[in-house]
């Protein structure tokens, strides 16, 4: 908890009167029916502990992702797995791109470990350039931190690129620790989960967070070939650390396949238009194939937003960005005319 500390993320409606949240990227179809009625039957056992193996669950994300159940290992939400696999890692080296997701060394950072930064520029459209493998060579990090599509630039990391990347963390000794919470509600994003078996240095971090707009319920998992690995993040999780609401909401969510392809059509067809828009109002708008967009816009922007009820993420705080960058989420039409106008009377 971010107690005496600035919140560092998106998300946080509950200290103003937030009336449009940009700042949190879910699914802008919220959460399936089918899954609050899954979570709110489960509460009908809450004199109960939960299951701590997560039974059910890891049997019903074994079959979803055609993988063995030995590979899973569940948690309270993303966050706290990036903070298990921190603590199991035991290294003092990491390494990631600038900007990306900020949890990523600020978790490294509690266990006394160093991440290097590897810039992303916008003339190169925020991917990483023809020094990125090279660079990586050189440095050796015993951890290579990557998000797939990057967050916030929504990006997707060339095939060819994370296969090169995989490959050299092999030789070079890293653990390459691959974040794909938001690939399900990307465009054209392919999950290197078929890479598991052969290579164990590969761990994959997914969340239900996203896709099926569960970011109350904390709940995410991650994928690893190395079963040694797994038990030492287990063991560095609290017993019970998912609930039952939450174990039963994952089972259900995991057959709204038709829910998620029809939040998948929606964020195709509007984020074009919201692109235009930004475009049109002088913004300069990263290319996206995810369900958010990096802007830049005048410093000033978020907080006047604020004063109309409308949040953004503010991305000044992002290691590579600064003052006048910011994120917002691809939601509804109707809410994303909502915003243009709330934007329009801001420049």
């Amino acid at each position: 908890m971010y107690y005496q500390t600035e919140n560092p993320h998106g998300g946080d409606i509950y200290g103003g009167s937030i009336i449009l949240d940009y700042s949190a990227n879910v699914n802008p179809l919220g959460t399936p029916p089918g899954v609050l009625a899954a979570a709110g039957e489960a509460l009908q056992t809450s004199d109960r502990y939960p299951d701590p193996y997560c039974r059910a669950l890891v049997k019903a994300i074994a079959a979803y992702e055609s993988v063995p159940e030995e590979t899973i290992l569940c948690g309270n939400g993303a966050s706290e797995l990036i903070l298990a696999f921190c603590a199991a890692a035991g290294a003092k080296r990491a390494a990631a791109l600038a900007p990306t997701f900020s949890e990523y060394a600020a978790a490294f950072r509690l266990f006394s470990g160093e991440t290097a930064l590897y810039p992303l520029h916008g003339e190169d459209g925020f991917l990483p350039d023809g020094g990125f493998l090279p660079w990586l060579r050189e440095r050796r990090p015993e951890v290579l931190f990557l998000c797939n599509p990057n967050n916030p630039t929504g990006r997707l990391l060339p095939p060819e690129l994370l296969r090169e990347t995989l490959e050299l963390c092999r030789e070079v000794g890293t653990r390459l620790f691959l974040d794909e919470c938001f690939l399900e509600l990307s465009e054209g994003g392919r999950s290197m989960k078929g890479y598991l078996a052969e290579y164990p240095e590969l761990v994959l971090l997914k969340a239900f967070t996203k896709s099926y707009g569960m970011a109350g319920l904390r709940l995410g998992y991650c994928l690893s070939g190395d079963g040694d690995l797994l038990g030492k993040m287990a063991a560095r999780t609290p017993p019970w650390n998912v609930s039952t609401p939450a174990q039963a909401a994952g089972v259900a969510a995991l057959g709204e396949r038709a829910f998620l392809e029809k939040a998948r059509d929606l964020i195709r067809e509007e984020r074009p238009r919201l692109i235009a828009e930004l475009d049109g109002l002088g913004f300069w708008v990263c290319p996206s194939e995810a369900n958010y967009l990096l802007f830049r816009g005048p410093e000033s922007l978020h907080a006047l937003l604020l004063e109309k009820g409308v949040a953004i993420r503010n991305c000044a705080n992002y290691p590579g960005l600064g003052p006048g960058w910011y994120r917002i989420a691809v939601r509804t039409g109707e809410e994303n005319e909502r915003l243009v106008a709330a934007l329009r009377e801001c420049v």
